[in-house]
């Protein structure tokens, strides 16, 4: 079983014909995601390799019944795609754009619709082995198998998922909720819904310094999650109050966000907590 996404999902991607859409859409059809439509305002009518573009997020729903989006579109112009994103009936909507001013985002998310849901911006997207992946995650380094995968950075994503897979340790769903100050998607969403998910026994979950968000996942843990949690944070030789490379990833000086709290957190939570990625696969081949 999946979360979010699967065989089914029906995907629109806006930003369709730039350079990161063009490309990451081949990826996606290459890996047997179910894209149905393209939106370029300015290019409706034309087509993207067969794939019908339209003006419009609404037109392309109409004729295409597509329930998610993937966003490919530039900072500049990303918070109007996500506004026009929400007012049709998707579902799920992806944004992978880096940059988008968080005073756009602000207003973004007061916008979200009961009925969807947003993931990132500034993530890899969402993969659900051998059915479909929407965003960037490289495909061949993903295999199907009982363990969620959720994370803040993309690039410790393909690492942990690699070393699951090297391990024969497949993944249910694999996320990166996105490492910006304001997102849509968070940990707690994420770890709730694999919780519900019977196929997934155990979920990894990658932080980093800053924030506390981990922190506050790991009250949800200890509080509501029956299903193993296994946790790494990165940015533990970091000097106090470093910038890592996310937006998000400040330490606040105020005995929260970092390494050492989180950690602390987390395995007061009953997390086991890897020293290092490759120790993650080892935690979770005790839980199998």
């Amino acid at each position: 079983m999946s979360i979010l996404v699967n065989k089914d999902t029906r995907i629109i991607v806006q930003g369709i014909t730039g350079g990161q859409g063009a490309f990451h859409t081949e990826q996606m059809i290459n890996y047997g995601a179910n894209v149905v439509a393209g939106v370029v305002p300015g290019k409706g009518g034309l087509d993207f390799n067969g794939i019908p573009i339209y003006d419009t997020v609404d037109s392309a729903m109409d004729e295409n019944d597509a329930n998610a989006s993937v966003v490919f579109v530039p900072p500049a112009f990303a918070a109007d795609a996500l506004f026009e994103a929400f007012d049709t009936s998707l579902e799920l909507v992806v944004a992978i754009t880096e940059g988008i001013p968080s005073h756009d985002m602000m207003k973004v998310n007061f916008s979200i619709p009961p009925h969807a849901r947003l993931l990132g911006p500034n993530c890899p997207g969402i993969l659900t082995p051998g059915e479909t992946k929407l965003g960037i995650l490289p495909g061949d380094i993903f295999t199907p198998g009982p363990v969620g995968l959720v994370s803040r950075s993309g690039t410790l994503t393909y690492q942990v998922a690699s070393n699951l897979t090297n391990s024969n340790l497949g993944q249910t769903t694999v996320i990166g909720i996105g490492g910006d100050p304001i997102i849509g998607t968070n940990f707690i969403d994420c770890l709730e819904l694999f919780e519900a998910d019977p196929d997934t026994k155990v979920v990894v979950m990658c932080g980093e310094i800053g924030g506390e968000d981990e922190e506050q996942a790991a009250d949800f843990i200890k509080e509501n999650m029956t299903t193993p949690v296994v946790g790494f944070i990165a940015g533990r030789t970091a000097p106090p109050g470093k910038r890592m490379g996310h937006a998000g990833a400040i330490v606040s000086g105020t005995g929260t966000g970092t390494a050492q709290s989180k950690i602390k957190a987390l395995e007061a939570a009953g997390v086991s907590v890897g020293q290092t990625p490759s120790e993650v696969t080892d935690h979770v081949k005790k839980f199998l």
